[in-house]
Order: structure tokens, then C-alpha cells, then sequence
């Protein structure tokens, strides 16, 4: 009778909660900071329940779900209900739509729910603090300067865990980031950064707060009314600062003080061998603003590498190659001293590259006309009247010759085999291209092939280049 008891109480369950069907919905919490989590809770009433798929809430990735099942008797009725829950972080407030649901073969909708976002604010009597502080408000465009980052902590503050968001410098080069440092009161654990920007435009720019998340575990109760821990995500967040920056005075474009200086690796070369110079910068200032020193040159061929930044120096790394003594020009740099509030010019010496065996102008030839018709006219006699003598010898002298190359080039066969194997090898595409500039301007298939090896060796693009042309080129021109 007991075993019949609970099959019927089973039974009236199933047949009880069929006739249940209904959706909500709800944001909790329905006011929300900006970068603050939110919770969208679907309660779903119902026997056979289709779960939804959601991707996204008001257009914000879904960045956590749970779920919930549990039955409950009302007024001798048993109720089966499912709950759904989806983390999100809402950028801006919105009204999320009905979401539909398949209960018991049935298309339920939720009601629509509506979630406040409210700017971030700084909360000054919160267990955690943060603070920015810049060294100046009023900058040049380009002119570094420093933003201090503070996080006060109260030493009792329960943390399990914490993540930190730095703040959003759109608008600023982020020169560089100090170390963080460390110290402890008696109430407070302190730790400090610091940040080195420079303003890209000018204008009322905004550095937007920084932003620090604290989880916490807290105990809330289930579907049955039993605790359950649980981990809360808090944020912090610090101050927004804004800065104005001003334009550089007489359309100067560089701001500090700054020291230059060029170093090629040699100034004597063969024709068409590089000359691998290195400019350096080294200064304070809006270094990521300085263009390229790429010169122009007539008659050499200028190669330059990107521009390398590292801390307090600019370098680029240039080539120049030419089959004639050529003089690379000084390397100018033209910028606003902060100190002396001018406009300052430095610039490197002229760098003299000699070529060997580079072509010399010859002297002009001068040729005098002989007046003299009777003499001329005598010894072209004399020509003609000894040219068959000479055509005999001359053949003599040719027969010789032939036999004396043909031996020759039996002896030196090996050396030559030998020669053809020290061909250098196409794949080593720097020296591949060295060989190729003397003919970049006559012949455009050189000139695509050149364009290709630069582009690998000092371009963002890699390409590959036509193997058979290649070799044409080479039989072309007998490069080896």
C-alpha cells in the first residue's frame, strides 16, 4: 500500500505540473556600474522545458551561466521550475527583450527587462581606493609627462580574488610603465605606478578611470532555503583626469631634447656592395613621431629598415649601394626645446663613401685633320701593296693561337668545374639582391624581383619569388 501511495503521488506530480507553463525574467542588480557584472535570471515553469540559447544580452557576450532545478508544492499543487541565470557586463543601459521559451511543447515569452547602467564613479570611503595623479594638465603635443596610479587597500578587507583594468589612454603614446612598489601601514597596504604618456593630438583629452575588480565569498540561500557560498565580483575605480594639449609653436612636430648620430660600417666598397649605415636618436620627447631618414641620393639605390624604438632611443638601420663614389647627406632632426622654448635643428656630418675601381671621366679626344692628300694617298698605296703579306701571317699568327687556347682550356677544365661550383647560392636573397640593383632600372622583371627581396627584407609582406624568371635573369645577365 505504501509502494501504491507513492506511485500515485508521483503520478498526480507529472500530471500537476503539465498544466504549469510560464516564463520571467529579471536583472539583478537592475542598476549597475559601467564594467560591472549583471545577472539575467530566467524562472521557467514547466514539465518538458527547451532551454534557450542565448549568444548575447543587449549585445554583450554571455560570460557565465548556471542553472537551477527544483519542485514545490502550492497549495497541494507540486511545481517543477527551472532557473537560468546568464553573467553579462552591460556597456550601457538597455531593455532586453521577451525571450522565448519551449515549455511543454508550447512558445512561452518572458517580460521584457530594463538595466541602468550609471557611469563609473569613485567611491573615496570604499576598502579600496584608487587614485590617478598627473605631474601636469597643461602639455605640448608630444611633450611626455607622468600619471601616478594609487591603490589604497584596508588590510581587513576580505579578497579571494582580484583582477585590474588599466585605465583606457586612447589618445596618448604609453611611453613606458614603471615598476610597481610596495608598502604596508598599519592600516593600509599601499602600491604605486606610474605611467610615462605623450598626447597625439591636441585638444581636452581623457584618460578614463582605471578599474579594480574584488571577488568575495558571500552566502546565499538555494532553491530549498539551505546557504550556499557563493563568489561576488565588486569594482573599484579610481578618478578620470583630463588633459589639455596644445600645439607645438612654429608647426614643429618634434618636442624634447634629443642627440643624433650616424655610423656606417665602411667607406670604402667594390661596385654594387652595401654601405649598412645606423641612425641613432636618443632623447625625451615624441621619438614615435620622427619619420624616416630615408635620403635621396642620384644614382644610388636607398634601402631603409623600420624604425626600431626602444626606451629613450630611436634607431633605423639603412644600406646604400652605388657603382660610383657617391657622399650620403647629414641626417637632420628638427625639433621644440622645452628648456631654451625654440625650435632647435642637430644633424650628423656627411659620410664619404669611395667605390673602387668606380668609372672616371676620360679626356676628350682630339683628332687633327691632315692636310696632306699626296702623302696620305702614298701610303695607302703601301697598304694595300702589303696587305697580302700580312694576310698570310695573320693567319699563321690566328692557327697558332687556336691550338695553343684549345690546350689551355684543357688544362684549366677542372679549375673551371671547379669556379662554376662556387656559384653563390640564389636562396641567400641579401646578396642575391646586391647582385641584381646594376640592372633594376633597364629591366622592369629585375626591378619586380627587387621589389619582392625588399619587401621581405624590410617590408611587413613576404613574397615569393618566380624561380624560372630567376634563373633567366641570371643566364640573362651571367651573374654567378
Amino acid at each position: 500500500m505504501k509502494n501504491l501511495g507513492k506511485i500515485l503521488s508521483i503520478l498526480f506530480l507529472f500530471l500537476s505540473t503539465a498544466i504549469y507553463a510560464s516564463v520571467s525574467a529579471r536583472v539583478e542588480p537592475a542598476v549597475v556600474y559601467s564594467g560591472d557584472t549583471a545577472k539575467y535570471i530566467l524562472t521557467i515553469s514547466g514539465e518538458n522545458v527547451h532551454k534557450p540559447q542565448l549568444t548575447d544580452i543587449c549585445g554583450n557576450d554571455i560570460v557565465a551561466t548556471s542553472s537551477q532545478t527544483s519542485i514545490e508544492m502550492v497549495n497541494m499543487d507540486y511545481k517543477k521550475s527551472y532557473v537560468l541565470s546568464y553573467d553579462f557586463v552591460p556597456q550601457k543601459s538597455c531593455i532586453i527583450p521577451p525571450t522565448s521559451v519551449d515549455v511543454n511543447g508550447e512558445i512561452e515569452k518572458s517580460n521584457a527587462v530594463k538595466v541602468t547602467v550609471k557611469p563609473a564613479s569613485q567611491d573615496k570611503n570604499a576598502d579600496f581606493l584608487l587614485s590617478l595623479k598627473p605631474s601636469k594638465t597643461d602639455v605640448f603635443v608630444g611633450e611626455p609627462f607622468v600619471v601616478n596610479l594609487e591603490l589604497k587597500q584596508d588590510k581587513g578587507a576580505p579578497v579571494i580574488d582580484s583582477k585590474f583594468i588599466e585605465p583606457d589612454f586612447k589618445g596618448f603614446w604609453v611611453k613606458s610603465k614603471g615598476d610597481a612598489t610596495r608598502e604596508e601601514s598599519d592600516d593600509f597596504i599601499i602600491t604605486k605606478m606610474s605611467y610615462t604618456l605623450a598626447a597625439q593630438r591636441e585638444g581636452n583629452l581623457t584618460i578614463k578611470p582605471a578599474q579594480l575588480r574584488i571577488a568575495t565569498r558571500i552566502n546565499t540561500r538555494d532553491m530549498w532555503g539551505s546557504f550556499m557560498p557563493q563568489v561576488k565580483w565588486k569594482s573599484y575605480y579610481s578618478n578620470a583626469v583630463t588633459i589639455h594639449a596644445k600645439p607645438l609653436p612654429n608647426n614643429a612636430k618634434i618636442v624634447g631634447n634629443f642627440t643624433i648620430s650616424a655610423v656606417a660600417d665602411k667607406t670604402e666598397i667594390t661596385p654594387s656592395e652595401a654601405v649598412n649605415v645606423t641612425v641613432r636618436v636618443q632623447g625625451n620627447g615624441n621619438l614615435e613621431d620622427i619619420e624616416s631618414f630615408k635620403p635621396y641620393i642620384n644614382g644610388v639605390n636607398v634601402f631603409a629598415e623600420k624604425i626600431v624604438i626602444k626606451g629613450d632611443t630611436l634607431t633605423q638601420k639603412l644600406a646604400f649601394v652605388s657603382d660610383k663614389d657617391f657622399t650620403i647627406p647629414p641626417f637632420k632632426l628638427a625639433f621644440y626645446n622645452l628648456k631654451t622654448q625654440r625650435v632647435e635643428q642637430i644633424k650628423t656630418k656627411p659620410i664619404f663613401i669611395k667605390v673602387k675601381g668606380s668609372p672616371k671621366v676620360s679626356p676628350a679626344l682630339k683628332i687633327q685633320k691632315s692636310t696632306q692628300e699626296p702623302e696620305l694617298t702614298i701610303k695607302k698605296a703601301q697598304k694595300q701593296s702589303s696587305s697580302v703579306t700580312l694576310n698570310y701571317i695573320w693567319l699563321i699568327v690566328a692557327f697558332v693561337i687556336g691550338i695553343a687556347v684549345g690546350i689551355a682550356l684543357m688544362i684549366t677544365k677542372p679549375f673551371q668545374f671547379q669556379k662554376r661550383e662556387k656559384k653563390f647560392n640564389i636562396k641567400d636573397e641579401k646578396l642575391l639582391l646586391l647582385k641584381l640593383l646594376p640592372y633594376k632600372d633597364s629591366d622592369p622583371d629585375v626591378a619586380e624581383i627587387i621589389r619582392i627581396l625588399e619587401g621581405n627584407f624590410y617590408g611587413e609582406q613576404t613574397g615569393k619569388i618566380d624561380k624560372k624568371l630567376l634563373k633567366e635573369i641570371l643566364k640573362k645577365y651571367d651573374i654567378s
